[in-house]
């Protein structure tokens, strides 16, 4: 059986335009693993802050305050992007905007921490509309069938990307160390390669990848206004969406502990464990390694088992790495929960994005996709601030920080039980869309 069979595309939709698709994946993927992962966030602490009891909190809140602003203007982005067909022009706006921004992050340095928390913002920002916007061309490309398999395609490249940026700005630490350079001189170097990697990266996605959305009457009034409007009746009827409801609410608590792990993993590792800036970039290395398998394998497994199985077992699985984590007192048990996030990390959220393909009426992908990054966004608000005000209250305790991150994946494990695909399934395909491509009432 082939491994990339063509009879898990749409009709029209051809290998290499998925290949583009998933190159975004490949080229934003180095965002997260080096700024949000393995570098930035520890230079933040380490660095700029200079070590101060503040450090830790004041990080979680810069997401915080980009999360907020993504959760107020991507649903609506989002909107007007199904309105207008603009998710590709959309697409490379933020592209070049989170190229840009996280150039300047190499232009921080010790205790310039309000042109780093700037940088940020408007770095994850960008980064976060990319990534919707992508997300959303997932239902075009696959059949419903092999959702998460064609997901899992793009989920588990986008890990090699991370892994190419990182694996480039770990040979220049390394280099840069064995000269005897400090980490102000080096760390700035690793954003430019990081940027780098995504600008040279995402020139496929934008040759290869087509937009097959047409605009919809509605636009001729007013863009935002419809977009907004759009937006409005969505929140109206989404008791008609209960599950996509559900989804969004189980959603933003497991993402929590995700976003945990994904923004602090490193601060833990150094400030616990004592790992140094080349021990941790090899560790987030590993974690790209079996996050890269866990979401091209459990892509095919979600479509042999279900959805919602799949992403029950990732669950569950985050739960034991945590307490993994929280035990270790030396590297190797540390090590061995690395392999075990990583593994969940890549299948639980390719498994996400393609529940939600299913759960999106066929002209409102964008919006659906927005509102789904509406939750995820407030999840990384709320997992990394409680992070950090609890190392805060108990004087810099990280391993009751990280205990209490176990706490997400148990609530939204619970909530996944009123989660019914098919049902989902069924109300996208048999609610009639208006001539606005909003949900006609009936």
């Amino acid at each position: 059986m082939a491994l990339f069979p063509q009879e898990a595309l749409n009709e029209g939709v051809r290998k290499r335009e998925v290949f583009g698709w998933a190159m975004y994946d490949f080229a934003n993927s180095g965002y997260t693993t080096v700024v949000l992962t393995a570098v930035f966030n520890a230079y933040f602490v380490g660095v700029i802050a200079n070590g101060a009891p503040w450090g830790t909190l004041a990080w979680t809140l810069t997401l915080g305050a980009s999360s907020l602003l993504v959760m107020l203007t991507m649903p609506a982005i989002g909107a007007y992007a199904d309105l207008r067909a603009a998710k590709k022009r959309l697409l490379a706006i933020s592209t070049v905007g989170c190229i840009l921004a996280t150039g300047a992050l190499a232009l921080t340095g010790r205790g310039d921490v309000t042109l780093a928390v700037l940088a940020v913002v408007l770095s994850n920002t960008f980064y976060s509309y990319g990534e919707s916007l992508s997300a959303a061309f997932l239902p075009e490309l696959a059949r419903q069938n092999a959702i998460g398999r064609v997901s899992g395609w793009g989920w588990s490249f986008g890990y090699f990307g991370g892994m190419l940026a990182l694996g480039l700005s770990l040979a220049y630490v390394l280099a840069a160390q064995a000269r005897g350079e400090p980490t102000t001189s080096f760390v700035p170097v690793t954003m430019l390669i990081t940027a780098g990697v995504y600008g040279i990266a995402s020139i496929a996605t934008f040759v290869l990848l087509r937009e097959r959305a047409v605009p919809q009457p509605l636009v001729g009034i007013s863009g935002l206004a419809a977009s907004l409007r759009e937006l409005a009746q969505t929140w109206r009827n989404a008791r008609r969406f209960g599950d996509f409801t559900s989804m969004l609410i189980c959603g933003a608590f497991y993402q929590a502990g995700i976003s945990v792990v994904i923004a602090l993993a490193a601060v833990y590792a150094e400030q616990v464990l004592g790992f140094k800036q080349a021990q941790t970039m090899m560790l987030v290395f590993l974690v790209n390694i079996a996050a890269a398998l866990g979401a091209f394998g459990f892509g095919y497994w979600q479509d042999r088992i279900g959805a919602k199985r799949a992403l029950a077992l990732t669950l569950g699985g985050w739960i034991v790495m945590i307490a993994l984590a929280a035990l270790a007192t030396g590297p190797l048990l540390f090590w061995i929960a690395a392999v075990i996030a990583g593994l969940c990390m890549g299948s639980s959220q390719s498994t996400g994005r393609a529940i939600i393909s299913l759960f999106a009426p066929e002209r409102q992908r964008a919006e659906f996709y927005g509102l789904w990054t509406f939750a995820t966004r407030l999840a990384a608000i709320i997992g990394p601030v409680t992070y950090g005000v609890i190392t805060l209250l108990s004087a810099g305790n990280h391993r009751l920080a990280i205990m209490s991150t176990a706490a997400f994946f148990v609530v939204g494990l619970a909530l996944l039980a009123r989660v019914d695909v098919g049902r989902g399934m069924a109300a996208a395909r048999s609610v009639p869309a208006g001539p606005s491509g909003s949900i006609a009432p009936q």
